[in-house]
């Protein structure tokens, strides 16, 4: 497991089985059972807290990660990898993350 891969994700209902964005740190997946994840959807809705993603990403049709949706959920709770973030889109996510908590620093990105 890597920071900015795409997983599949058994959670909890009501979002059920669903892809994820992985947040936390690469080196912390050796050590925690609980990581830090985005969902992703296929409701787009065009606002600064969302990231687009699609097939270069390794999915099947357009959709978005959507940063006010983010969980800390066991890692147990991960399935098969389905992509990564593509490459330049790190800098969307922490953007989209900083219009999600407020953080005026980030939202510059």
């Amino acid at each position: 497991m890597k920071q900015y891969e795409i997983r599949w994700a058994h959670l909890p209902a009501p979002a059920g089985r669903r892809p994820v964005l992985l947040l936390t740190r690469t080196p912390a997946y050796a050590y925690l059972n609980k990581i830090i994840v985005a969902e992703i959807t296929t409701r787009v809705r065009n606002i600064p807290q969302e990231v687009a993603l699609g097939t270069a990403e390794g999915l099947t049709r357009p959709c978005v990660a959507n940063l006010d949706n983010i969980r800390l959920v066991d890692k147990d709770l991960l399935g098969d990898r389905i992509g990564t973030l593509a490459t330049g889109k790190q800098s969307q996510v922490k953007r989209a993350l900083g219009f999600a908590l407020g953080w005026e620093e980030l939202k510059a990105l």
